[in-house]
């Protein structure tokens, strides 16, 4: 039976927006429940509301630029009132985008560590990422950056001592418990195991991100022929 949702504190976010907490933790039931929550809460369609954003413990409720009330107060009444109502039990699972991933040398550069780390052959590695369901957990750090749960515990590894201050896009990386794609160039601290040829984050499209919060993601192993194939696609 699900926990019923205690919400911890709700606080300013900026100027337009609150923050409503639930967990200061990764905790994946309550990171689910939040999710069904964000549904709940943009489904009344508050015409004030400008976006809802979940997090990994938490909502974000950003207003819009001519809201001149109280935001932590409108969002404490309108989140209490979506939980009084009723929060679904249980989640539909809308998407569950699939994601090939060449776990080659050259797009691995921390591979090697990984398996030193961990205790597996580099083969095992790939296999035991490949074979896990993930959840996208949040999205954040950067527009089309997705946090994802599922990482199977032999995979934990600390982030990397250095951070590397470029990432190449559709980098596929790990760290404790989650794993990561980089959706495009940019720094990164996380421990790159693979890459993918999709364009992960696409201004252009008329959804630009390949991921959202609540997706299911699956990876699928692919060889080097197969990623300069996908990557020569339109």
């Amino acid at each position: 039976m699900a926990r019923a949702m205690r919400l911890l504190a709700v606080v300013p976010f900026g100027d337009l927006a609150a923050y409503g907490e639930f967990s200061r933790t990764l905790d994946l039931e309550v990171n689910a429940a939040v999710q069904r929550l964000a549904v709940a809460v943009q489904a009344r369609g508050v015409p004030f509301i400008r976006d809802v954003v979940p997090a990994l413990g938490g909502l974000a409720l950003h207003f819009e630029p001519d809201f001149d009330g109280n935001c932590v107060e409108v969002a404490t009444e309108l989140i209490e009132l979506c939980l009084k109502e009723g929060v679904p039990p249980s989640e539909d699972v809308l998407r569950t985008v699939q994601v090939p991933v060449c776990y080659e040398p050259e797009f691995a550069p921390d591979i090697e560590e990984v398996a030193q780390k961990t205790k597996l052959p580099v083969m095992q590695v790939q296999e035991l990422h490949a074979a896990a369901e993930y959840r996208v957990l949040m999205m954040g750090f950067a527009p089309g950056h997705a946090y994802m749960g599922g990482l199977n515990p032999k995979l934990s590894v600390p982030r990397r001592a250095t951070p590397r201050a470029v990432v190449a896009a559709g980098s596929i990386a790990i760290a404790n418990e989650q794993t990561v794609v980089y959706p495009y160039a940019i720094p990164g601290g996380w421990n790159v195991i693979g890459r993918t040829p999709l364009a992960v984050f696409d201004t252009g499209r008329q959804e630009p991100s390949l991921f959202a919060s609540g997706d299911r993601v699956r990876f699928r192993a692919i060889d080097k022929a197969e990623f300069i194939k996908i990557l020569g696609k339109p």
